[in-house]
């Protein structure tokens, strides 16, 4: 069974823009009244991979021979700026969007 990124020719590290436009040039050399079954696997691929959240959702739902680390890299690649914030600095970050999003108030304790 071919993967969505084999069906449209392109890399797994491909942008949106990459994927999009070879899913269009698929589309226009593979009109449906010619092949219906291949424009239906073609539209299927692109749905599958056509922006980020698509592409992890993909990589967390059908890609079994993925290890944790791959995954990872998939949902927050290097060349994103890590930035480093205190455990105290959470703690509290994550309390306040607690508190403002539930009808009652938690505490959340340091360990």
């Amino acid at each position: 069974m071919k993967s969505p990124y084999q069906i449209l020719g392109v890399s797994e590290q491909a942008s949106d823009a990459e994927i999009k436009q070879a899913y269009l040039q698929l589309v226009k050399d593979n009109p449906p009244d010619r092949d219906q079954q291949r424009f239906r696997q073609i539209q299927q691929a692109y749905e599958a991979i056509k922006d980020g959240d698509s592409r992890l959702r993909y990589a967390l739902f059908h890609l079994p021979s993925l290890t944790f680390d791959e995954l990872l890299e998939h949902a927050f690649p290097q060349n994103r700026v890590a930035h480093a914030m205190p455990a105290e600095d959470f703690l509290k970050l994550l309390t306040s969007v607690a508190s403002d999003k539930l009808p009652f108030k938690t505490q959340v304790k340091a360990s």
